[in-house]
């Protein structure tokens, strides 16, 4: 059997001396930790999420001079809509106050008229009408500027065409009469014009209002227009004018350029004009023969010799009416194309007739006075009651009238 010696066990090998480096790297470099395994999370319950930093506050960005504008109008636009129709309607008084320098100035209402015209068909040319007329939200910031621009300009040209027109039919207009209602039409466009709401969401999104309501104000200038351009044009003439041009116009709102070409639509427009030609004809009497007025109307028992009365009275006894005498003047701005007369009424029936040949006397330079009395052959077997009496052309357009009562 053979035996293997086993050394004995000699001293553990020593490492070799570290130089300088390797000491300082060994003394600063730390030894590694020892991380505990993670236990596992408790079965049902979810997994931890990814571990997020804390969120940091950052400074807004400051908002530059358009986007403040844009953000204040957008915050206040019915205020600011609001506030713009009571500075429209303070310019419609500054237009009134204008149109009292003198009916000269009617002639520019032709030019106002004819850009409002053109204007309006422009504008439903670009934007359509109803519900075919684009929308402004999300549109491009030319179209938007495009829109306000031209409602801007045509509400702007409608409150001076229809503002201009009240103090002269206000002056010619006898409220107790049938041409009473025409004051109150004209009147009522001119404020629904002052409306920003109204004239954009309503009138100016819809050619068929819109049409109505340029027909409206087109017919009122054109009754002062035609006189102002052409003098002493008789009113019933000015009146048909009026018409036949508002037709037309009304129609090239609604009609394209090619529509012209065919004979059917040309006869349809003349037809129509003929007929609203004769339908103004027929009720001639329920509108005022602007810009004629009186200026001054009574009754009296004498005269001065002027020609003006010496006393003017209201309420008189019958056994006086005789000796009554009405004196008139009627102004006319747009010369005297309209021969006038005197009808004398009791309790609306027609007693005396005077026409302008025997009765028209020296007056005022720029009006006709009329002058003329009761006959005793024509006057009623009851004098008292309500008597007036009435200015009217030759036509049955009522200029003024005076009125007076009669008691026992």
């Amino acid at each position: 059997m053979n035996v293997v010696a086993v050394p004995p066990p000699g001293p553990e090998p020593v490492p070799p001396p570290l130089e300088g480096a390797d000491v300082l790297a060994s003394a600063d470099t730390p030894e590694p930790t020892k991380v505990a395994p993670s236990s596992p999370p408790p079965q049902g319950s979810p997994a931890p999420g990814p571990v997020r930093e804390p969120a940091r506050s950052v400074d807004p960005v400051p908002l530059g001079l358009r986007d403040k504008v844009r953000a204040f109008t957008n915050r206040h636009s019915k205020k600011l809509w609001w506030a713009h129709s009571v500075y429209a309607l303070g310019l419609g008084t500054g237009v009134v106050l204008f149109a009292q320098k003198g009916f000269e100035q009617a002639r520019y209402l032709a030019v106002t008229a004819g850009g409002a015209w053109l204007l309006v068909l422009l504008f439903f040319r670009l934007h359509g009408s109803g519900t075919s007329q684009a929308s402004l939200e999300g549109a491009e910031t030319k179209t938007k500027l495009r829109f306000y621009a031209m409602t801007y300009a045509l509400k702007n040209l409608y409150q001076s065409m229809l503002f201009f027109l009240l103090p002269f039919y206000w002056k010619s207009t006898t409220l107790d009469s049938k041409n009473g209602w025409f004051i109150v039409l004209l009147a009522a466009c001119a404020l629904l014009s002052t409306l920003d709401v109204v004239m954009d969401r309503v009138l100016l999104k819809w050619v068929g209002l819109a049409s109505i309501f340029h027909a409206v104000a087109l017919f009122g200038c054109m009754n002062l227009i035609v006189p102002a351009l052409f003098p002493n044009t008789r009113t019933l003439y000015s009146l048909m004018i009026a018409a036949g041009v508002t037709t037309l116009a009304f129609w090239t709102m609604h009609l394209d350029l090619s529509a012209y070409k065919k004979r059917g639509v040309l006869l349809a427009i003349a037809l129509s004009a003929l007929a609203m030609v004769g339908l103004v004809y027929q009720g001639r009497t329920v509108i005022p023969p602007v810009p004629m007025h009186l200026s001054r109307a009574s009754v009296g028992p004498m005269t001065l010799a002027d020609g003006r009365l010496a006393m003017e009275v209201k309420v008189l006894h019958p056994s006086v009416i005789q000796q009554l005498q009405a004196v008139t003047d009627v102004v006319v701005p747009g010369g005297k194309g309209d021969r006038l007369r005197h009808v004398w009424r009791h309790d609306g029936n027609e007693v005396v007739r005077a026409n302008e040949e025997t009765s028209r006397v020296e007056g005022p330079e720029g009006s006709v006075r009329l002058r003329s009395r009761l006959s005793g052959d024509n006057l009623p077997a009851k004098l008292a009651g309500n008597w007036s009496v009435d200015v009217e052309t030759e036509d049955g357009q009522l200029v003024g009238r005076t009125t007076f009562l009669v008691a026992e």
